[in-house]
């Protein structure tokens, strides 16, 4: 049983299926958020679709490349492939020591087959014939074994394209050395995310990111003790285009970098697609947008809260949404939410929108609430969600004291003597992926690997060639050979026919009708 069971698993036929197995078991990991990369996004998911949200989570759809059934696939298909390439590789390594088969009693019945005669006055003897058969071929790239070289009916067997099956072997050799490269990556690298406002500088320590996802056997301890501060970040729109009017063109951010804490300061540009690197740390820019600064003081008239916050783009134009909160404040906490718009302007209904994503006419809309925030609870929030379930509201369009609208250096002052809120400039801000990946170097050379060795395999082919000469009662030495294709061939026909012209050339024979004698099928045989 065991044996059966390992004879399946290491067929190939089991290893196609388990690496197409593996591609559509990936598929999850782009239809459902992961937590990986954004937890906040999946416990909304999850709070948003009570009724199969949990039961996806069970089934660790959020979090696929690192679930039980994909982490037993992707070992399967590492098994099976081992289990391939192995015995394969000893067989091949025989069969490059052993000597082509054995010569056909019938040379007629091979696929190509033809006949040479070697007039009495050329003095070749069958011996001779297969000697110089043999050179041409080597010459040709064929290995050559002679046979009965001084019997009456000498012959030869020769055979090329043992290169196809070493493309083979690199091939599903180079698979598993993706696989390994993968895995070296997902155990010992990292990916973070971190929130870079204009004028901020982030540390490489666990305490910066935003959010971390470490490999499982990486130690904080290998983190670069690299450094970066974000100077400007700019954004380039059409503004020439009637169809496109207001599209991004161009994003850069300039940077300030240190590789280690006494290094010297390097400026840097940061634009996507083209990463900063600090040795095998890179750090990609994924997102961008708008930090209102803004000063919030309490009932008291002490300052809760000051700097800028990050808001989150909606749509094309920089539609934000806004959300503050002030737990400092007394003698209740305060909460803020709304949206910010770049360039506001007012349909003819009264709503503000913003028409482009430039900062002609930044402005804040919100609505302000008092109570407890409960971020003493211990239960985490998302800090981009206000909680107003425990807060009561003084701000708001339908509430008599009407929603707070603030352009650049107004201050609004809060119901109720609940304190004040200010609206005192605007800076910009990039979202940076930062991550490293030990074997990304490998799964690159791996994979060239393996689609030069898929190339080699699918136009090398492997041929075998038989000849056999043999001397008439007149003089001449009559010879006849024959060609037959390990697998499908459709060049196997010319092959034959070089090979007739370069045995043709090599004894000078004159042929009135080379082209139909070229070659002489097995079917033309018959009928002869």
């Amino acid at each position: 049983m065991l044996r059966w069971a390992w004879t399946q698993l290491t067929s190939m036929r089991t290893a196609l299926f388990l690496l197409l197995l593996l591609a559509v078991a990936a598929v999850p990991g782009s239809l459902f958020p992961q937590r990986p990369a954004n937890p906040a996004v999946v416990t909304q998911y999850i709070k948003d679709r009570p009724e199969y949200g949990k039961i996806l989570d069970s089934l660790q759809l959020f979090d696929v490349y690192a679930s039980a059934w994909f982490s037993a696939i992707y070992i399967l298909l590492f098994i099976s492939l081992i289990g391939c390439v192995m015995p394969r590789a000893r067989a091949h390594w025989k069969a490059l020591r052993s000597a082509p088969p054995r010569t056909p009693r019938r040379l007629s019945r091979l696929p190509e087959y033809g006949t040479l005669v070697l007039p009495a006055d050329a003095a070749v003897g069958p011996s001779d014939a297969v000697r110089d058969a043999a050179a041409v071929l080597k010459k040709r790239g064929y290995r050559v074994d002679i046979r009965d070289a001084d019997g009456a009916m000498p012959s030869l067997g020769a055979e090329r394209g043992m290169l196809r099956e070493v493309g083979n072997l690199v091939f599903h050799t180079a698979l598993i050395g993706v696989l390994v490269s993968v895995a070296v990556g997902g155990l010992f690298g990292y990916r973070g995310q971190k929130i870079l406002i204009e004028g901020n500088t982030f540390v490489n320590t666990l305490v910066g990111y935003d959010n971390f996802t470490p490999g499982t056997n990486f130690q904080s301890s290998w983190l670069d003790p690299f450094a970066i501060t974000l100077d400007k970040f700019e954004v380039r729109f059409d503004r020439e285009s009637t169809r496109q009017f207001g599209q991004p063109i161009d994003f850069k951010a300039s940077v300030t970098t240190r590789d280690s804490p006494d290094a010297a300061p390097q400026q840097q540009i940061l634009k996507v697609n083209e990463p900063v690197y600090f040795g095998g740390t890179g750090i990609f820019l994924v997102g961008n947008g708008y930090a209102p600064v803004v000063t919030v003081k309490d009932g008291n008239g002490n300052t809760a809260f000051s700097g800028p916050v990050v808001s989150v783009p909606n749509d094309a134009v920089y539609t934000s949404t806004f959300v503050l909160k002030a737990p400092d404040a007394g003698p209740s906490q305060l909460g803020f939410a709304g949206f910010f718009l770049p360039a506001a302007v007012k349909n003819p209904d009264g709503v503000s929108y913003s028409f482009d994503p430039d900062p002609l006419n930044p402005q804040l809309n919100l609505n302000s609430y008092y109570g407890i925030l409960g971020l003493d609870t211990g239960t985490p929030q998302n800090v981009y969600e206000l909680d107003v379930q425990n807060l009561t509201q003084l701000n708001g369009r339908d509430l008599p004291a009407g929603g707070i609208v603030l352009s650049g250096g107004q201050t609004y002052t809060l119901p109720e003597g609940k304190g004040s809120i200010s609206f005192d400039g605007l800076k910009r801000y990039i979202g940076v992926d930062i991550r490293t990946a030990p074997g990304q170097e490998g799964v690159l050379i791996f994979s060239l690997a393996a689609v030069a060795g898929l190339i080699v395999s699918l136009y090398v082919n492997r041929r075998r060639l038989w000849l056999r000469a043999g001397a008439n009662k007149d003089g001449r030495t009559m010879i006849e050979y024959g060609l037959l294709a390990r697998g499908e061939d459709h060049r196997l026909a010319p092959e034959a026919a070089a090979i007739r012209a370069l045995l043709v050339a090599r004894w000078n024979l004159a042929e009135s009708h080379p082209a139909p004698a070229a070659t002489v099928t097995a079917s033309s045989q018959k009928e002869h």
